[in-house]
């Protein structure tokens, strides 16, 4: 098992990194958040998970030991294969991820491109126990409403759903505590 990777990024490509190791061009499957903050020549430490397939061997990429977790206990879901697990942790935040389990919120994982209200019901059933909030859940409600506020501002504003999550992702969870902070760091992404 490979869990930790550390190099210089040759390549960012679209959900992906090529970072050397000692000569050797690891190509690693990793959320939007790293490619969009990772440039060639950066140094990076990865937490990483390798996925073993009668086809492939693919590596996925964190910036956290939780990240890590929260895959594999995704992708650890039937129907939940490695793509959308990443799609899931470049949608949502782990404290939403782990808010939304906690309050038996299936309508959260629905705003994931690819994953329908089945797939978010069945997700809450199979985690739930298995995964715990981090932090209080007034906290996490609290983000996961302002969220919610700065997606519907974006769709009234005439942006896809899936545009409206990439601005929000962009925007992360440092951009302020504010709905209209998120939104204003949000708008940037499309300018």
């Amino acid at each position: 098992m490979i869990s930790t990777i550390s190099g210089e990024i040759l390549h960012v490509l679209e959900g992906q990194l090529i970072v050397n190791l000692n000569g050797l061009g690891l190509s690693i499957f990793v959320p939007e958040e790293i490619c969009r903050q990772s440039r060639p020549g950066m140094k990076t430490a990865l937490h990483t998970y390798l996925v073993v397939r009668e086809d492939a061997l693919s590596l996925y990429g964190f910036e956290t030991m939780e990240e890590r977790e929260l895959f594999v206990h995704l992708i650890s879901v039937a129907g939940i294969g490695p793509k959308i697990a990443l799609s899931v942790l470049s949608t949502l935040s782990p404290e939403t991820i782990r808010y939304a389990i906690a309050a038996d919120q299936p309508e959260v994982f629905t705003r994931v491109p690819g994953i329908g209200k089945k797939t978010a019901q069945k997700l809450i059933l199979e985690l739930r126990g298995k995964i715990e909030p981090l932090e209080p859940m007034e906290a996490a409600a609290r983000l996961d409403e302002i969220d919610t506020e700065v997606l519907e501002a974006l769709t009234a504003l005439g942006y896809s759903i899936v545009e409206a999550q990439a601005a929000l992702q962009y925007a992360g969870k440092d951009a302020g505590s504010t709905a209209e902070d998120r939104l204003r760091k949000a708008l940037q992404y499309f300018s």
